[in-house]
Formats: structure tokens, sequence, C-alpha cells
């Protein structure tokens, strides 16, 4: 079991809880929070995320891009699951994420359906299929839109029915940080994925300028909690998340490679959460 919860890359789940949190915080500012519907949300949220995660592992394992890998521990390039078992894994957390999806669409609005749809196909097509777009260059894009926009306004929607500005902002600030994980674990992976023929972003973007882009997304997440302040000052409570931010991008601007990143991905994920949550409280209390 232990090789599972490692295989599911919890560092990663605060990807998963952070939307769902910031855009609960939107809903409290209209006065209308209905927390069952928002742990629905959390539920869709974390089950898609470790079905990703699985599906990642299953992807790149059969194409041998795990074969010499420096991150964290994967199944299937590390041969302590099968191929088939780990697609079972992503397969019942996807299914898991689609049926709380149904619940909440039933209750909300039918066209979440197709939402849902989406965010499946494309967190199964990240790395799986037979043109992954994760090899071309486009998972950061896929992750601003779910893991940020969709996330953080979706979860709103469904609470709210209707779509507020400080859920768009915060999104756009939840989203940016979610796109800076990706960038770091990219940015580590570059020497692996280049000899696979991985063309992730990084790859794409080269060493300095995918640096360059982590900390002008450090900065986008910024901007957002102050463009919050509009709504209430309170808001600024986002910003609890910025020390963390700062360290992680002076490592990052530092010339970090390899396993020297792997801290990175820990400090932005934990940003990403702090800002996520100091947003929240800060919604809320407005």
């Amino acid at each position: 079991m232990p090789k599972w919860i490692e295989g599911a890359r919890p560092r990663t789940l605060p990807a998963a809880i952070a939307p769902v949190l910031a855009g609960t915080g939107a809903a409290a500012l209209a006065d209308g929070v209905v927390c069952w519907k928002a742990l629905l949300a959390l539920g869709v949220s974390l089950s898609l995320q470790i079905g990703v995660n699985y599906a990642n592992d299953y992807s790149d394992g059969i194409r041998g891009t795990d074969d010499d890998r420096v991150g964290p521990l994967r199944l299937v390039g590390s041969g302590l699951a099968s191929p088939r078992a780990v697609k079972t894994a992503a397969f019942a957390f996807l299914g898991l994420g689609a049926v709380l999806g149904l619940v909440l669409a039933a209750t909300t609005t039918w066209w979440l359906l197709l939402v849902g749809a989406l965010a499946i196909g494309a967190a199964w097509t990240y790395t799986g299929g037979s043109s992954p777009y994760g090899y071309r260059a486009l998972g950061e894009v896929s992750v601003f839109v779910f893991f940020g926009l969709v996330a953080v306004v979706g979860t709103t929607y469904v609470q709210l029915e209707r779509v507020t500005w400080p859920s768009v902002v915060a999104a756009i600030g939840v989203g940016a940080l979610a796109c800076a994980i990706l960038v770091a674990n990219n940015l580590r992976d570059v020497p692996t994925d280049t000899v696979a023929g991985k063309r992730t972003l990084a790859v794409v973007l080269g060493d300095a300028r995918s640096r360059r882009f982590y900390v002008g997304l450090g900065a986008v997440a910024v901007a957002a909690v102050v463009a919050c302040a509009f709504a209430t000052p309170w808001a600024l409570l986002g910003l609890l998340g910025l020390p963390l931010v700062v360290r992680a991008a002076r490592t990052v601007t530092s010339g970090a490679a390899g396993p020297a990143l792997i801290p990175v991905l820990r400090d932005t994920g934990l940003a990403e959460l702090v800002l996520a949550v100091g947003l929240a409280l800060g919604l809320a209390l407005g």
C-alpha cells in the first residue's frame, strides 16, 4: 500500500485542494456557501488529480519516459507495479470523479456534464493516447484551464449558480501557481524528457526562458491576490503565501537543476495552498 500512496504523488494534492478553497471563499463573499456541494467539488478535484497522476505513471511508464527518472517514484517505470494495475487505478479514480461530478451536475445544471467530460478526457490524454498533448508543450495550458479556471470558478458556480469576478481573478492566481508546479517539474526533467522525445514546454522554451516563465507565474499569482483586494481588503491574507513564492523563485533563478529542484515543487505546492487558504478566509471575512 505505501507504494500506491507514493505513486499517487500526494505532494501534488494541494493543486487539487487549493482551487476548491478559493472557489468556496468566492461563494462565501456572496453569502452563498453550500457546504455539501463544496465537499463534492473537493472530491471531484482530488479524484481527478490522483487519477491523472496514475494515468501519467502508466502512459510515461509504457513509453519508457520514466526509465531514468530523478523525481518522485513512478510505479510502472520502477517496476513496482504492472502497467495494467496502474491503468486500472487511474480509471478507478477518474471514474470516481465522474460519479461525484454527475451528482453535482444533477443538482446544479446538466451542462456541467460536458465540462466534466472534457476534464476527464484532458486527464487521460495528457500523456495517454496516440497523440498526448503533454508531449506537445500544452500541459501548462491544460493545468491552467482545469485546475485553475474550471476548478475555482466551477466550485463557486455549483454553490451560487452564477460566476463572480472575484472567482475568476482567484482562478487566475491559483491556476498560475498550479502551472508553476508543472513548469518546475518539467524544468527538472528536461534532460530525460529530451532524450525520451517528450516535448514539454520547458523543453521547447529552454532552461533560461523556463526559469523566467516560472517567476512570471508567481508574479501573476501575487497580482491576482492584490486584485481580489478590490472586492475586500481581507483578500490580502492570500499574500501569506508570498514568502514561499519568493523562496521557490530564488531557488529557480539560482540555476538549481535536477534533484535540487524538488524543494521547489514542495514550496510551490505549499504556496498555492497557503495562498488559497488566505484568499478563502479573506473573501469569507469580506
